[in-house]
Order: C-alpha cells, then structure tokens, then sequence
C-alpha cells in the first residue's frame, strides 16, 4: 500500500498517524530530515515549490530532475532505503507566471507538473488559485477546471497509478503572513466540502475518475499561520467543525502549511484532528541560520583571520537584491534591517545559494573545522548542542552542530507524527 493510502485510511479506521512534509532546498536541512528520518525508522518526505524549483531552474537554478537527484543520493549517503523516501511537488501551478496571460501560464504549469512527475515525484499538490493575467474574479468552478487540467497533464506522464494528488485552494501566503496580520480565519466545512464537490466534478468531466480517486489531501486553513514577528497557535475549538467534516469523506485528509514554529503539543493536536500532513520549511531554515549566526559569534569570539564575515555578506547580498523580502519586511530601515536578519519569515532561506555567500559560509566551515569551538563557547553560544557535545553524542564540527540545531526542530515534529 502507498504510505499516503496509509495515512488516510489511518484516520478513518484505525489511529490517526502523521506525516511531516519537509519543503526546504537547503542541503544541510534535507540532509538533517534524511539522518532523523533514518534514526527514528520513518518515512521522508521531501518536497519542492515550484518557485524554488522548475523546469526553467527556480530560484534555486536546479530543474525538478537536479532536485530529484540530489535528494536521492544525499539519501544514499545516509543510508536512507530509497522505499523510504517520498518526493512531493508543492503548489504546482501558475503561479510562477500568475503576471502572463492564462493561457501562457497554464501552458507553463502544465509543463512544471510534467516535469515533476517524469522525474519521479509521486505526492503532486496542485495549486491553481491564484487570478492569471489580470483577473480580476477567480471562481472556485474555474480553480477546479483548471486543477483537473493539471491533473491529466500529470496521469499522460505516469499511467500506472503511482501518483497521489492533494488538492485544496485556500493556501497560506508563501513565507508566512506578512506583520501585523490579524489571526487567519479557519476553512469552514461548507467551504471545504465545495472545494472537493467543485474538484471531484472537474476530474470526472475530464475522465479523470481513478485519479480523483487517488486525492489523498486537501488543503485548509486550520487557523495556524506566522509572519514577521509573530506566531498564530492552533486552536483545537475553532477548528473542530473542520476536523468533523473530514471524518465524513473516506480516503481523505488535510494538508497543514504553515505548521512552522507551532508547539509539539499543537502538532501532536493537528493530527488527531486530521491535518495529518504537517508542511514546514522555514522553520528549519530559521532553526539553520540561528545556528550559523552562533558560530560567527563563536568565530569572532576566537579572532580568527581571515574572518568569514558571514552575518556581513548576507545583508550585503539581501540589500543587492531585494527583491525575496521587500514586500515582507515594511517599517523603518532599522526594523527592515532587524527583520533582514531574525524575522520568523526567514526570508534569509533565499540567498544562501548566492555565490558570495556560499563562500562566506564554506569559509566559515573551514574556519571553525581548523579551530574548532571550545565548550565554554559552546556553551555560550549553542547551549543545547553544547550538552550532546559534553555526553558524547555530538562532534563540536560545525556542519554536526548545524544539523543538530534543525534536528531539534523535527523532533517537535516526530512527537506528533507517531
């Protein structure tokens, strides 16, 4: 059985498990969730935007057959089975191109999805909801069409069955919301059920009726959300009709974006309720960057010449280029600045693969691998880590220090997925 049958049928007929969806194009965030999911005998799955990746290089410059590729041999060096790893494609869609004409930008989704399952990605979230070309009124019957229409690009590139689709247009904004939003309105049933009911007429006047039967998600607004500064809880009560309706459509559950920095007690609450696919990413790139900012400290602290200036070239490379966080981060310069470097929204995820950067951080590596951090800095700077290093259980290098600081955001994760 796919593990996604799995873990639908789990919540209609047995205990409801759960599923982590980490989306990052970070190597040391996938390489962390490839070493937890190994450690703890669980399924990874690893999941690509189509901003960060498509079939013209994303943001990340990589098509979804580099992506595909790199996750699996990272996979192979860890020693991960590759029946254990699941690949997922995240708003597939247009929304790329959501500024072309409809038709342009649907021709290009179409081939993003293509794309994605030529090159063995089998979990497709399909995201048309966003107006093309100036609409100004996008109706839920044309968000449907063109969902199926996406759908049958994606069964022409894989008639055996093997995909499992999620669906569902009321999405988080992508980052996190922006400050000072007020908390997000939870999906009403009556909504939910006319999104499927809009779906389900949309596949089967294509004759798309076994791949309407493979929709294993959808995805609502539970009421979690975070932005620039703050984070907006689960709120079991006002989510509890959602939760109900579920209950009334076999085969399938909910999709949760925007789970990031939510309690293991509020993801633990997520899946009994149903939201039994837990999407996070910037959490993890936020949990990466704190732990690379300790170690400048740490370099610093040490006087190690040539620096690597880490914390200098990225605020060098965000302010070249704009163009990732100037419509997040509002205010004066000194809370743009502020945000730059510590907002929730971590908006910093986008520039790591700017080559200047790269460098900084290679430098940085290099740096504390020569001199490596003494405990009383460890301790000062990475108390958590400084504790397994202090057991035994960790190695004071500063990539085994990195992965363990986002480790120990997906054991929040674990906790309520089990």
């Amino acid at each position: 059985m796919n593990f996604l049958d799995f873990l639908a049928a789990s919540h209609h007929y047995g205990l409801p498990l759960g599923l982590t969806s980490v989306c990052s194009a970070h190597p040391l965030v996938i390489e962390a969730a490839l070493r937890h999911g190994l450690t703890h005998n669980r399924p990874v799955l690893i999941e690509a935007t189509c901003n960060q990746v498509n079939q013209f290089g994303g943001y990340t410059g990589q098509t979804p057959a580099d992506f595909a590729r790199f996750v699996r041999e990272a996979a192979g060096r860890v020693g991960l089975p590759p029946e254990r790893l699941l690949l997922g494609g995240d708003h597939l869609g247009p929304l790329p191109w959501a500024n072309e004409p409809a038709e342009s930008a649907m021709h290009k989704a179409a081939g993003l999805v293509r794309a994605f399952v030529q090159a063995g990605y089998t979990k497709i979230h399909l995201d048309c909801s966003m107006p093309l070309g100036g609409e100004e009124h996008l109706s839920l019957e044309k968000i449907a069409r063109r969902t199926a229409e996406l759908a049958e690009a994606a069964e022409q590139e894989a008639s055996n069955g093997s995909l499992r689709y999620v669906i569902g247009s009321e999405v988080p904004a992508a980052g996190g919301a922006r400050a000072g939003e007020a908390h997000p309105a939870v999906t009403t049933p009556e909504s939910a059920a006319q999104t499927l009911e809009a779906a389900r007429q949309a596949f089967q006047a294509r004759g798309l009726h076994t791949a309407w039967e493979r929709v294993r998600a959808l995805v609502v607004q539970p009421g979690v959300e975070f932005g620039d500064a703050a984070i907006h809880d689960y709120d079991r009560a006002a989510a509890a009709p959602l939760s109900r309706f579920i209950e009334t459509v076999p085969g399938i559950v909910y999709e949760a974006h925007s789970t990031d920095y939510q309690t293991p007690a509020a993801l633990r609450a997520l899946v009994q309720d149903h939201f039994a696919i837990l999407k996070v990413g910037p959490a993890l790139t936020f949990a990466l960057r704190e732990a690379v900012f300790a170690l400048a400290e740490i370099e610093e602290a040490l006087k190690i010449s040539p620096a690597s200036r880490m914390r200098e070239t990225l605020e060098e490379a965000m302010l070249a280029n704009p163009v990732h966080w100037q419509k997040h981060y509002g205010g004066s310069p000194e809370h743009q600045k502020f945000a730059r470097a510590y907002s929730f929204s971590d908006r910093i995820r986008y520039y790591w693969n700017v080559p200047a950067v790269q460098a900084a951080f290679e430098r940085l590596l290099r740096n504390l691998e020569q001199t490596p951090p003494p405990l009383s800095l460890l301790s000062q700077y990475l108390p958590q880590e400084y504790e397994q290093v202090r057991a035994g259980r960790l190695s004071a290098q500063p990539c085994a220090l990195i992965m363990a600081h986002v480790t120990a955001c997906l054991e929040g994760y674990l906790v309520a997925v089990q």
